[in-house]
């Protein structure tokens, strides 16, 4: 659906008021996260499941708030589409004719898509054409009622909040091993020497680049050396279909950088769920179960709230990846990413404790 259907999708689905409420909260983003100037703006969504359209309401309050400041903006809203489907031919279609040097939003209850001819990555397409982008995805998860948790961390001071990830990036990237321990008997052992560390920290003003909104979180894949230990998973898990808000732990085992064994109740067996079906249907099943991403939350007014998107910003959490990390400077190849984050990290950067 292009602007006109999707604004009048919203009207007809009780949404277009409450999008306009909110498009007051974003109009503050364009300029701290991506300096807009007068650039053409695609903003992409999707119309998300019953009771659970978050998605559809921010992409049609950006849309809103880009209106209000007078930029030329598109608003298409799409089907969920989940791993394996096709962005529908309007979204393919409306990327495909935006010129070099503009701006893309997307807000999704899942996925984007494939986008088909542009390429296997939309990041890859993205620093090609040099765009810049902000992303959420997976907003599925979360119910309509509850957009304000969302939106409690985008509204974040953006200066002091980038200040704080440089710092902290520098840190971690000059780190050649890190100790991780929590109150919760996470003992882990994470070897990043020689890698880049990266701040999602808002800030997505340069062509070609771009991440995810809410920001909050600094993180490197790992050398492939030293990744040992016990990880205790205490805050939340996102598995192939939703993220779990954790009850009871999940205890992860770790060996060579493979998760060789989940210990736990209903939520151990998710994930394990998960990873067995992932190895049944990858390419490279032997990388399901790598750790990919070590990362630290440091968005203040982000919470757990069973989002992936918002958890894993969270001052005082930290989480790992499973899975892929070729987008971001590494090497596994994976038909997954799952972030896994735990509470109460104590972070030791070559054996001398981070102050965050």
């Amino acid at each position: 659906m292009e602007t006109l259907e999707s604004l009048k999708w919203l009207k007809e689905h009780n949404l277009y008021d409450l999008a306009s409420k909110v498009s007051l909260s974003l109009k503050k983003v364009f300029t701290p996260c991506l300096a807009v100037k007068d650039e053409k703006m695609l903003i992409v969504g999707d119309i998300g499941y019953e009771n659970r359209n978050v998605a559809a309401v921010l992409s049609g309050a950006y849309y809103l708030a880009a209106e209000q400041l007078k930029l030329d903006t598109k608003l298409i809203l799409q089907e969920v589409k989940s791993r394996g489907d096709v962005s529908s031919a309007d979204v393919v279609q409306n990327l495909s004719e935006l010129k070099s040097g503009n701006i893309i939003i997307l807000n999704m209850s899942d996925k984007l898509g494939n986008i088909q001819q542009l390429g296997k990555s939309f990041r890859r397409w993205v620093s090609k054409k040099s765009h810049r982008f902000i992303s959420a995805m997976s907003l599925g998860d979360l119910a309509t009622s509850n957009i304000d948790l969302i939106l409690n961390a985008i509204d974040v001071n953006y200066k002091p909040l980038q200040t704080k990830h440089e710092q902290i990036r520098q840190r971690l990237e000059d780190a050649r091993e890190i100790h991780i321990t929590t109150p919760a008997g996470t003992d882990f052992y994470y070897n990043k020497s020689g890698i880049k560390a990266i701040a999602a920290d808002g800030n997505y003003t340069i062509p070609g680049t771009g991440g995810n909104l809410p920001a909050g979180e600094v993180y490197s894949p790992p050398n492939g050396k030293r990744i040992e230990g016990k990880i205790v998973i205490d805050g939340s898990s996102r598995t192939h279909e939703h993220t779990i808000l954790i009850r009871n732990p999940i205890e992860l085992k770790v060996e060579d950088g493979n998760i060789t064994e989940i210990k736990g109740h209903e939520e151990a067996m998710q994930l394990e769920n998960t990873l067995k079906w992932a190895a049944s249907v990858a390419k490279n099943p032997g990388n399901v179960r790598r750790i990919c991403e070590l990362g630290i939350g440091l968005n203040p007014k982000a919470q757990i709230i069973g989002a992936m998107i918002v958890d894993d910003k969270a001052l005082g959490t930290a989480h790992i990846g499973i899975g892929s990390n070729y987008w971001f400077g590494g090497n596994i190849y994976a038909i997954i990413h799952l972030d896994q984050v735990f509470k109460n990290p104590a972070i030791y950067l070559d054996d001398e404790l981070l102050q965050i």
